[in-house]
């Protein structure tokens, strides 16, 4: 039977070995891979190295690297570990792999380029264990997430699933904008209040609920108008912005100046049985103007309270918008930019509708002109809050 260096011997004839200084030399063209412990991989790694530790390579590696004939440099501790898993990438069709000799700890005492990365604690790593068991997600996106900043317009029936679903996920930063306070009428769909905060003001109540649920969350407050004079302000910094407003100029005002600030938007609405939601991705698809250039006239866009809607709805419509928005968050799969998805509830049916950018949208179109900030109240009147400036959530 052969002892452990003959088999290592062996194995290293086998394969191709580079060194650390040949490895530097392709930083940024192939793909490097760290098969090191955990806690080894946190204490330090070379910048951009994908983290799969040995025990889980043949499980990972074809979700992690798909791509077989791509240049892939391995490394361990001391390069004995990283032989083996070369070994292993060949006998699963990986054809262009080097093992580098020395492993990182010659890697470093050479002074070469490498990072201690961002790592999530024991308590987070059991929190979101079962995202960092999805190869799409793993360890670093979850990281992603709660690096993330996400505004919510709204605190009501589309925000309050979404907050919920956001703040579980790990998104670290979260906006709130309302300036309602809380009515026993909300509760029959605004999940985020309870019977004891009514009368409470809407962003203190969501607060109170998210901070509970993950207090790994940030939750910043803006219990202030929403208008012409503050939107820049709030909506900078936000990586996403996930519209639950149910009232045009609002929607308008939130087009315009996430163009300015090139910030993408989920947007979600509501009516009685129906709900729709799209991502608007500023100039890298259609914006809000392109699928609806002009309000419609008051009298044909009556709001929830006037018109009502079945409870359950928003939480189905709102959560997809948290989904859409985890999904830009993380790049995960096929966002619903250029895509109108429609439910209905009666029906229980989805329909997807394409929605494409509009090269003469006064917006974002080729011939648009300067984007002003202004109000849009006089286009669309219909509630007395409006009036107020206040964005009501459904």
């Amino acid at each position: 039977m052969a002892s452990f260096r003959e088999l290592l011997a062996r194995t290293k004839a086998n394969i191709t070995e580079v060194t650390p200084a040949d490895a530097e030399t392709r930083l940024g063209e192939a793909t490097f891979l760290d098969v090191r412990e955990q806690d080894e991989h946190d204490a330090g790694t070379i910048p951009g190295a994908i983290f799969i530790p040995r025990g889980h390579l043949e499980s990972q590696v074809e979700s992690k690297i798909p791509q077989r004939d791509g240049e892939l440099i391995v490394y361990c501790a001391g390069g004995v570990r990283s032989a083996f898993a070369v070994e292993t990438l060949a006998a699963l069709g990986y054809t262009n792999v080097a093992s580098m000799s020395g492993g990182f700890g010659q890697w470093k005492n050479e002074d070469r380029p490498w990072i201690t990365p961002a790592v999530l604690s024991t308590d987070q790593r059991h929190r979101y264990k079962r995202h960092i068991l999805l190869p799409e997600v793993g360890e670093a996106g979850q990281q992603r997430l709660l690096e993330s900043k996400v505004l919510l317009l709204g605190a009501g029936g589309l925000g309050s699933p979404a907050a919920l679903y956001l703040a579980a996920a790990g998104v670290g930063t979260l906006g709130i904008v309302d300036m309602d306070v809380v009515d026993a009428s909300n509760l029959q769909r605004q999940v985020l209040h309870n019977i004891d905060r009514v009368g409470e003001r809407k962003v203190d109540s969501a607060k109170k609920t998210l901070t509970l649920l993950n207090p790994d969350v940030n939750v910043v407050t803006y219990d202030v108008r929403f208008g012409a004079d503050n939107v820049l302000d709030i909506i900078d910094g936000y990586d996403v912005i996930l519209d639950g407003t149910d009232n045009f100029p609002t929607r308008y005002l939130l087009n315009d100046a996430s163009l300015l600030k090139q910030i993408p938007v989920v947007h979600g609405s509501i009516f009685r049985f129906e709900g729709q939601v799209t991502v608007f991705e500023p100039y890298n698809g259609p914006c809000y103007r392109c699928l609806l250039p002009e309000p419609p006239p008051p009298e044909l866009a009556p709001s929830c309270a006037e018109a009502g809607v079945l409870g359950v709805l928003p939480g189905i419509v709102g959560s997809v918008q948290a989904l859409e928005t985890i999904k830009l968050l993380v790049d995960l799969g096929e966002s619903l930019n250029g895509r109108l998805l429609a439910y209905d509830a009666l029906e229980q049916s989805f329909r997807t509708f394409k929605v494409r950018r509009d090269p003469e949208c006064p917006a974002c179109g080729e011939h648009a002109g300067e984007i002003v900030i202004a109000e849009y109240d006089q286009h669309c009147l219909p509630h007395a809050t409006l009036r107020s400036g206040e964005p009501v959530g459904h």
